[in-house]
Formats: structure tokens, C-alpha cells, sequence
């Protein structure tokens, strides 16, 4: 089958394109406007500075191949004719991991979604699989995902990985990096002969968070864990504090939950679905409950002076038409109060053990209503890590970097979603085990160019 339109854009790939789409035929592809627009965006509007260099970028061209054999055919065409390629899958990304900076191709890996194999502990499916219908499945046979975004609806296992670091289950079972989390990668280099090579053990940070830039994945293998029929949750506190003090004794103790959120009142005005069960004086603490902890869950909070909002099944919560917990924290605060006023943007902060909320307390007061805050109980190697995703007003790029500068010097640690490479954005050094393997899987520098500092023109294998 071959979907194409006549009026193709003028790039500057324009003649080794023309020889490509020969190469593509039968195919299912695409170069309207359109597809173009729609398949060359994230969610980097989330960030004005994002949004001012990015929402002009798109590709030239967007193939969707329906399984490995195709994926593999387009590799070899955009090699031999020095095409670049962009991977895209569920394109809920917030820092343009999936923008094509230099145009040329996107492939749109989204068909490539089979379950391959689930079996007690571990999936094994092709990286263009929604993190939802893995998770569905996995359910149905007694297991769960050990993590997923906020966005787990649409997202994919191949985009997670490609530009993830953790989510929702990381307060469990700790970040996507941490070992065990994720086991296989099957990658396929793009050369002109493109060769298939497999990852495992702790090999697969060869290709993880590397933004697309060194292989593409068509295969993943990661850890499942028996699953819970978790109660999302709300305890309501008077007092931010408080809040925070009752998540981190919750975490520290070892209660069962694979969410602990807690989210300043000054949210409540944008989680519309919540009128009620999340009222403008209080402050929240979100939580995904095992049912034989619900009540050590309620006694705890009880006894710190909360309120049990609500405590209900998903089933319930889909009864009730509210949103499931996980909608509650993360970047999904991000989005929630971007639809109601777009003034906003994000940071994301580490805080340093051992945590300090008299320092949260602090930088509330040094910012008031310029920062909304809510916090993340994760964990990372094992031991405790907390995050922040907090609301920031906008007041123009140099505001932005002399704020960073200013929770940096609190002690805090700063992934910038403000930037396109992964290094600017959180490694903040080059990763040399990356490019290494970049140089194998893509020689001659064609996957994703611009997001990685790590990789020289002169690096690339001469045509």
C-alpha cells in the first residue's frame, strides 16, 4: 500500500528524498502538512523556550512501517541515501526528544506493538506497544508493570525508554535505570546493510535515555511484578508540611503504595474533576494504596490531623468519572494547569538526602505565588529520592536560569527541560558508553542530529 500526496514540501533534503520515497514504495507513508505537523511534535509547549525554537521544526517525510521487516527496509533506504531519521512513538515527550531539528524522516514505530511473551516476571513485546495495553495484558495474567509516565495511555515502551527516567511505581520499585527494571533491548543499526544487535544486563544503558540518537529499538524486555488491585487515594492536610512530612514517614516506613504525591492546595483550582474531594484550603496527598494498607494509610494520616477525600478501586474511579491517581502527579500537574492558564511552566528538582522539608518551606516563602509546588517520594538505587515538578511563572529565559541558579545553590539538582540535548537536560556529561555504541549503530550520524553534545561530524564513518 502506498499513501502519498503531491504536494510534498520543499527541504533541504529535497533530492535525496525524492530517491527515498522510490525506495518506500508500497509502503505506508506520508509528506502532506498535516502528517507533518501532527508527527513532528511533543509536548515541548510545556516550555516557552522549547516552544519558541521547536514549533516551527517538522520533518519532510513520515513513514509508518507496519512491522520489523518494513522498519528494516526503511533503515537501509535513509542510510544509502544519508537521510536523517527521527524515531517517534506515542509523542508525549516534553523536552523534543522527537522534533526533527534537520527535517529529512520520521518513522513512526507506533504499529510495531506486539506482546511477543509474558512470563512470570518479565514481558518481552516490540517497543511501539502503548504502555496501557502492555500493562492490561500483563494484568491479566496476575502482573503489573513496575513503572510507567503519568501519560500511560498513549505513551509507549519504546518512547519510555528512548527519553524516560522513572514515573509512576518508581516509589517502589525505583527508577527505570535501576537494575532488573528493564533486561532486553533488540536494536537495529541504520547503515545501508542494517544489522541487528542485542542488549542485555546492564548493557541496555547503552541505548537507554539516549533520545533516539544511537539505534533504533524494536524489541524491549523488562521486569513485571505481581499485581495489586491499588485504591487511588486522597488525604487532605492542613498544611503543606504536614503534607510532606506524612509522605516521607509513609515512604521511610515502608507502606505499600505505588504512588505518594503530595500536591500544595494551590492546585486545586486546576483539578476540576476533584471539586470536592480536593478543596481549595487544604493540601493533598495522592497516593495508589494496596487494599491490606488502606487502613495503616488512613490511621497514619488520622493521626497527623488529615482527612481520608476518597478511596476507590479504578472501576470506581472510572464510576465516578475522576481521574486515576497517577493523573494527579507527575508532569500530569504540568498539563492540568496549562489547560486552564497557559502563564505556566515547569522546573524539575532533585532534592539532597537527607531530605529537607524545612528547605521546601523555605523556597515556598522565597517565591510565593511565583511557584507552585508538589513533590515526588521515588526511589533511585535503592534508597530514597524525592523530586519536585514545581509550577513556574514564566518571566522570560534569563528569569528562568537565574532561578535555577538560585535552587542549585539550595543544593538542589536541576534536569533543565528547557534544552534539546540530553546532556543539557539531565546527564550534564557526556555519555561516552553512548556515543561509543552510536558509533556502531548509527555511523554515519543520522539518527535524531542536535540532541546529543557527545557526537562530532568527524566522528561519522565517511559515505
Amino acid at each position: 500500500m502506498t499513501d502519498t500526496h503531491l504536494a510534498a514540501p520543499l527541504g533541504r533534503h529535497t533530492e535525496a528524498l525524492a530517491a527515498l520515497r522510490q525506495d518506500l514504495d508500497g509502503l505506508r507513508f506520508y509528506d502532506d502538512d498535516r502528517a507533518l505537523e501532527a508527527r513532528s511534535k511533543d509536548y515541548f509547549w510545556y516550555s516557552p523556550i522549547l516552544d519558541a525554537e521547536l514549533k516551527d521544526k517538522r520533518a519532510e517525510l513520515v513513514v509508518i512501517p507496519q512491522d520489523q521487516d518494513e522498519v528494516i527496509r526503511v533503515a537501509a533506504a535513509a542510510a544509502r541515501h544519508k537521510v536523517p531519521v527521527t524515531l517517534r512513538g506515542g509523542g508525549t515527550g516534553n523536552y523534543g526528544q522527537c522534533v526533527p531539528l534537520d527535517g529529512g524522516l520520521v518513522i513512526d514505530l507506533t504499529r510495531l506493538n506486539r506482546i511477543l511473551e509474558i512470563t512470570p516476571g518479565h514481558a518481552h513485546v516490540e517497543a511501539g506497544i502503548r504502555m496501557s495495553k502492555l500493562d492490561d495484558a500483563a494484568r491479566e495474567t496476575g502482573q503489573e508493570l513496575t513503572m510507567y509516565p503519568s501519560t500511560r495511555s498513549l505513551a509507549t515502551i519504546g518512547g519510555f525508554i528512548a527519553g524516560g527516567s522513572g514515573g509512576i511505581g518508581s516509589l517502589r520499585h525505583g527508577m527505570l535505570r535501576d537494575e532488573g527494571n528493564l533486561t532486553y533491548l533488540k536494536v537495529l543499526t541504520l547503515e545501508e546493510e542494517p544489522q541487528v544487535i542485542e542488549l542485555r544486563g546492564q548493557d541496555v544503558q547503552k541505548v537507554h535515555h539516549a533520545y533516539g540518537t544511537n539505534g533504533i529499538v524494536l524489541e524491549v524486555g523488562l521486569a513485571l511484578t505481581p499485581s495489586t488491585d491499588w485504591l487511588h487515594t486522597a488525604a487532605l492536610f492542613d498544611g503543606y508540611d504536614k503534607a510532606l512530612r506524612f509522605a516521607t514517614a509513609a515512604q521511610e516506613d515502608g507502606l505499600d503504595c505505588y504512588l505518594l504525591t503530595p500536591v500544595e492546595r494551590r492546585f486545586a483550582p486546576y483539578y476540576r474533576k476533584f471539586e470536592g474531594y480536593f478543596p481549595e484550603d487544604r493540601d493533598a496527598v495522592f497516593a495508589m494504596v494496596a487494599p491490606s494498607d488502606i487502613e495503616r494509610f488512613r490511621a497514619r494520616a488520622e493521626a497527623e490531623g488529615a482527612t481520608i477525600s476518597f478511596a476507590m478501586t479504578m472501576e470506581e474511579i472510572h464510576a465516578n468519572r475522576l481521574q486515576p491517581a497517577y493523573e494527579c502527579g507527575w508532569n500530569h500537574t504540568t498539563l492540568q494547569a496549562l489547560k486552564v492558564d497557559k502563564g505556566w511552566t515547569y522546573l524539575q528538582v532533585a532534592y539532597p538526602r537527607p531530605f529537607d522539608i524545612d528547605l521546601v518551606m523555605r523556597q515556598m516563602d522565597r517565591y510565593g505565588d511565583e511557584m507552585f509546588w508538589h513533590h515526588e517520594m521515588a526511589r533511585q538505587d535503592g534508597e530514597i529520592q524525592i523530586f519536585a515538578l514545581p509550577l513556574v511563572r514564566f518571566r522570560g529565559k534569563d528569569e528562568m536560569y537565574a532561578l535555577i541558579a538560585e535552587l542549585e545553590a539550595d543544593g538542589c539538582t536541576i534536569f533543565d527541560p528547557h534544552v534539546v540535548t540530553i546532556e543539557d537536560g539531565g546527564m550534564k556529561t557526556i555519555d561516552t558508553a553512548q556515543i561509543d555504541f552510536k558509533k556502531l549503530a548509527d555511523p554515519y550520524g543520522l539518527m535524531n542530529p542536535g540532541k546529543t553534545r557527545g557526537w562530532r561530524p568527524e566522528m561519522a564513518r565517511s559515505a
